[in-house]
């Protein structure tokens, strides 16, 4: 007689732990019967023991009463527990150990007297009762222990196999083939149980299971968001959810009283959720076989409430309601409509909006005397309001400059926004373009008036650009305002202007100007020139600013003043910016090793989020020290972000890069630049070199030189040309270094390794020769 695999017999991890804790229970449930199995086992035990005589029984027969006792007593335990608890998954494995160990401890005790009287005896009453009681004691035990099969086999092994063993060593013919027969017999036992098993579980489990899915169902039924009613074919309510009833307003018990579709609807006309004319429209859907959806309104104008009603037919007859509340998402789908064509912080027509209405406009004829114009509004000095009072500010001055251009149009004039501030006019009917001019010229005044904004007096400007309609599209008509009001703001701002042909053609050459750019870039058509700053006390160039050349095939020499802004522009000057690095770092290490290379960096090349990995990137590929490479910055590189922008330079200067303020005395001016950033040179703007040869001229810029020097930074004079500059500049050593003509203009690679070769003492050969001052 062999123990079957746990496994196979329904593991408990192999259990859901519901149903886990449901059969652990099973075990539990029966402590009268064990009792009373108990009292009569000892019974027939102490019986054998007289009749046979055997002192050896009187052990068994008492250690069969203490087991059995301990048994019904852990049951009762178990009992007391449960009332105040119910048995969980995590406290089922504790209680199902203890019950094996009981279990097994009692079945070996029966199995070991049952061994002793048989073999211990020739009295065939304690033979036949020893082996009537565990015989009795293991079906029972199979009927109980049901649940877990396991525990029932042990039980059979324990107690039936010393019996079995026992009358086959009795060594009767009779007793030996019994013994073969009840060992037949708990093999067939422990099938039934399996058996037994078998069906509990599944029973245990399509109920549980049945359980789960009308809870859940119940659950998901009252829980969403919808509200359902379902009729059967009688037209009595089946189902409804609360949903339904919350959103009618019905009482808590119609359901219970299983009334027909009509009397639902009558309750929600008497609760004022829908009007009577709905409620017949929604019965007559409920009796239509076919499906269908309709959205009723609330008969309460304050509540405004919109409802959808969706009717679905059974196959067997009656239908099925689904409820939604779609107030919301109307009002949202309004407002998604409102927003996608109208301006929502001045409620201004938008881009979108706009350029349809003009379409519109323009589509319909005309009379021959008629004309429109479109003004192109852009206001001047907006950014520098968003920057200094907050983005608050600047949007109650849009809404102001809204409002005013509504006072000052006719109702047939259109006005827009298109975003940030720019604002477009539509003026229709006029005769001549002096009507356009005479409103622009009314924008331009009435806009530059000031405004007051949280007790803060606020003055901008206006640029306009006019286009008069000419048989051209809505695009084409944009774009010509657009053109004209580059122009007007390039004429000095505060203006407006027309547009005329030839805008057009400046705009397409400069589109073949940043072709020509990309295809440059691409080929590696620039150049580096580099103007050597000059160490004013040694006399030697210790630095080179690497400038951009551009010697287009056809334009000749192009100014890096049309490059740069173009560049910018097109979003290029990334690009540009990082082969200029690098190009610079390869052609200084051609240097002296006491000759840097400062290399100029724009706002937006600066403020580039990978500029440390392209700066130790440059410097890796091209072997140069860090020490060896200057970045000149200006002052709109630190206003922007200047936390940010403070954290860059140190990273900078921790790599060892050294940073120089360029062009200082151009911008702002702050001296608190000096202060807060970490800077190594200021190189003061060659306009302080105007009018030097007087006493307020020269004291500034010896203050400013003086101030910088004191902070411990280099100072660096741009724009010298003549020695008379250089001498006052020089006059009281404070300013450490000079650039300009009267050193040296930008010249090219080759032409600047010979500078530095006669500068630093080197010929071509590499041997040393005296060097001279350049200074």
């Amino acid at each position: 007689m062999q123990l079957v695999d746990e496994k196979k017999q329904g593991n408990r991890e192999e259990l859901p732990p519901s149903i886990y804790a449901a059969l652990v229970d099973s075990l539990f449930q029966n402590f009268t019967a064990t009792l009373a199995g108990t009292f009569c086992t000892t019974i027939v035990a102490v019986m054998t023991a007289l009749k046979t005589g055997n002192h050896m029984i009187w052990p068994c027969a008492i250690w069969i009463s203490i087991v059995g006792v301990a048994r019904a007593m852990q049951m009762r335990e178990y009992e007391l527990e449960r009332r105040v608890s119910p048995l969980t998954p995590e406290r089922a494995p504790w209680w199902e150990n203890n019950y094996k160990n009981l279990a097994d401890l009692y079945a070996s005790s029966l199995g070991l007297w049952c061994f002793v009287v048989v073999l211990g005896s020739d009295d065939a009453i304690a033979h036949m009762l020893c082996t009537a009681v565990t015989i009795g004691y293991t079906a029972a035990s199979a009927g109980r222990n049901y649940a877990r099969p396991w525990i029932i086999q042990r039980h059979i092994v324990f107690s039936c196999a010393p019996l079995a063993l026992a009358l086959i060593l009795h060594g009767d013919v009779y007793y030996t083939g019994l013994g073969l027969l009840l060992a037949l017999f708990f093999v067939g036992l422990k099938y039934i149980n399996l058996s037994l098993n078998a069906i509990f579980v599944d029973a245990l489990t399509s109920s549980m299971r049945e359980a789960a899915l009308a809870t859940r169902f119940d659950t998901a039924l009252n829980n969403m968001p919808h509200g359902l009613c379902m009729f059967t074919s009688d037209g009595h309510l089946a189902v409804m959810n609360h949903r339904f009833g919350e959103m009618m307003d019905l009482p808590a018990d119609l359901a219970h009283l299983r009334p027909s579709a009509s009397g639902i609807l009558a309750a929600c006309v008497d609760a004022g959720s829908i009007s009577e004319a709905n409620a017949n429209m929604i019965l007559a859907e409920i009796e239509n076989p076919q499906a269908k959806g309709i959205i009723t309104t609330d008969p309460d104008v304050a509540r405004g409430r919109s409802l959808s009603w969706a009717f679905q037919p059974m196959a067997d007859g009656g239908a099925v309601v689904l409820l939604e509340d779609v107030t919301e998402r109307r009002n949202a789908e309004a407002r998604i409509t409102h927003l996608a064509r109208y301006d929502e912080l001045t409620g201004l027509p938008n881009r979108v909006n706009f350029r349809d209405e003009i379409g519109h406009l323009l589509a319909n004829p005309h009379g021959s005397d008629e004309m429109s114009a479109l003004l192109f509004i852009d206001l001047d000095q907006f950014k520098q309001v968003n920057d200094t009072l907050g983005h608050p500010c600047g949007d109650q001055l849009l809404c102001a400059v809204a409002d005013r251009l509504r006072a000052m149009l006719r109702p047939e004039d259109f006005v827009a926004r298109f975003g940030g501030d720019e604002f477009v006019v539509f003026q229709q009917n006029i005769h001549s373009p002096d009507e356009a001019a005479a409103l622009a010229r009314r924008v331009v005044d009435h806009l530059s008036e000031r405004y007051k904004i949280d007790n803060h007096l606020v003055e901008i400007g206006a640029s306009i650009g006019i286009a008069m309609t000419s048989g051209v599209g809505a695009d084409t008509l944009l774009k010509n305002a657009d053109m004209a009001l580059y122009r007007a703001k390039a004429d000095g701002r505060g203006t407006f202007c027309f547009f005329r042909e030839e805008m057009a053609q400046t705009v397409e050459a400069r589109r073949i100007l940043e072709l020509d750019l990309r295809r440059a870039l691409a080929n590696e058509e620039f150049e580096l020139f580099y103007q050597p700053l000059v160490n004013l006390q040694s006399g030697k160039i210790s630095t080179c600013e690497a400038l951009l050349r551009w010697n287009h095939p056809l334009r000749g020499t192009v100014s890096p003043a049309d490059i740069i802004p173009v560049a910018e522009d097109m979003g290029m000057i990334v690009d540009l910016g990082r082969w200029i690095l690098r190009k610079a770092c390869l052609e200084c290490m051609q240097w002296p090793e006491a000759v840097s290379v400062a290399v100029n960096f724009s706002p937006q090349q600066f403020h580039q989020r990978d500029l440390l990995s392209e700066v130790r990137y440059a410097l890796d590929v091209s072997g140069l020290p860090p020490r060896r490479l200057e970045i000149e910055i200006t002052e709109s590189s630190l206003l922007r972000n200047t936390q940010l922008t403070h954290e860059l330079l140190s990273q900078l200067r921790e790599l060892g890069v050294r940073i120089s303020l360029d062009d200082f005395g151009t911008g702002y001016s702050s001296l608190s630049y000096l202060h807060s950033f970490p800077l190594q040179k200021v190189k003061i703007d060659r306009s302080f070199l105007e009018g030097i040869d007087t006493d307020r001229p020269l004291r500034l810029l010896r203050g400013v030189a003086r101030l910088s020097a004191d902070l411990g930074m280099s100072v660096v004079v741009e724009g010298i040309e003549t020695n008379e500059q250089l001498e006052l500049v020089n006059a009281d050593g404070t300013v450490s270094e000079a650039q300009g003509y009267l050193f040296s203009r930008p010249v090219p690679a080759m032409r600047v390794r010979q500078l530095l070769d006669a500068s630093h003492g080197r010929r071509a050969d590499g041997e040393i020769i005296p060097s001279r001052s350049i200074a």
